[in-house]
């Protein structure tokens, strides 16, 4: 498994990170088999949220660690909050007030990242800094970050902190590219060259901020998997093809494809299944060359001019 530095952190973790959404329900010995098996394949980031099962993941994962006598700083934890039923919330009094919650869900004393999980329209970046510069001096977390920003909510945040913003989680995946489709389609009449994002893409890249990938198996928004879907005929034939040629898997490819892009982001796989984790790391050691990697993104709809 490859590591990325993430940001500008010096931190250098794997460059898939394991998703723990939908572990709240998994039996117990399936868990420690999901994240042990992560582990000895080189993963040693853990991404989780407060929402994530209403805090059961995060209690869940934790009690896996210590049931297999993990050291918990041997990997890298993040956790997102200011989303709650109804409403975001990225006041002072929320976010302290989270972390206080996630820090005793996964039986540590500090985090490794926190984001901020959606953007709050009534944030007042002060209040962001008041909390975030106390998180930081008390050392319950050591790297801030966001998720599903947009450049200038990104810049209106960073302009109050002391700290930098090292990462950014967004929807990616190969039927959801609508931070790539902009760039390749500038100055074109068609869907594809409306830009949604503010170019989020590019100036990550030109921040040093990285990308971690949501949702890399799904299309939609949530809508289902495009692997081995029959709506997506063209595309799955041309990954079928693909595969023998690398000799990876579809589950593989879709983060092969993720990763050969030089942005150089972190995907996030929210898979339970420990083969479709392994499936997942054989394949980031492959290099897409460039016609293929186009061959995919063409292959999913989308056009070039």
């Amino acid at each position: 498994m490859n590591t990325i530095e993430i940001g500008t952190s010096g931190i250098m973790a794997s460059e898939v990170s394991l998703g723990c959404m939908r572990i709240g329900g998994m039996d117990p010995a399936k868990l420690d088999n999901l994240i042990k098996s992560s582990i000895d394949l080189g993963i040693n980031f853990y991404d989780h949220a407060d929402i994530y099962g209403g805090g059961k993941c995060e209690e869940v994962f934790a009690a896996s660690l210590a049931r297999q006598g993990i050291d918990r700083k041997s990997l890298f934890l993040q956790s997102k909050c200011g989303i709650r039923k109804g409403f975001f919330d990225f006041s002072k009094e929320h976010i302290l007030s989270s972390v206080d919650g996630i820090l005793s869900r996964l039986s540590t004393d500090y985090i490794d990242f926190l984001l901020l999980h959606r953007p709050d329209t009534l944030v007042e970046p002060e209040e962001v800094c008041v909390a975030f510069e106390s998180l930081q001096k008390s050392g319950k977390v050591r790297n801030f970050g966001v998720s599903n920003f947009n450049p200038q909510q990104v810049e209106l945040v960073q302009a109050s902190l002391p700290m930098k913003l090292q990462a950014n989680q967004l929807q990616l995946s190969i039927t959801n590219t609508g931070m790539i489709d902009q760039g390749l389609t500038v100055n074109m009449k068609h869907a594809n060259s409306i830009d949604r994002d503010g170019g989020i893409l590019d100036y990550c890249r030109l921040k040093k901020i990285t990308i971690q990938p949501w949702s890399p198996f799904q299309f939609g928004f949530f809508e289902g998997v495009f692997i081995d879907n029959p709506d997506f005929p063209e595309l799955n034939t041309t990954l079928d093809t693909l595969c023998d040629e690398y000799g990876v898997t579809k589950t593989g490819m879709a983060i092969a494809w993720i990763q050969r892009h030089p942005a150089k982001m972190q995907s996030v796989i929210g898979t339970t299944n420990a083969d479709r984790v392994k499936q997942v790391v054989e394949a980031c050691a492959i290099n897409l060359s460039r016609p293929h990697w186009y061959e995919i993104y063409r292959a999913a709809g989308n056009i070039l001019p």
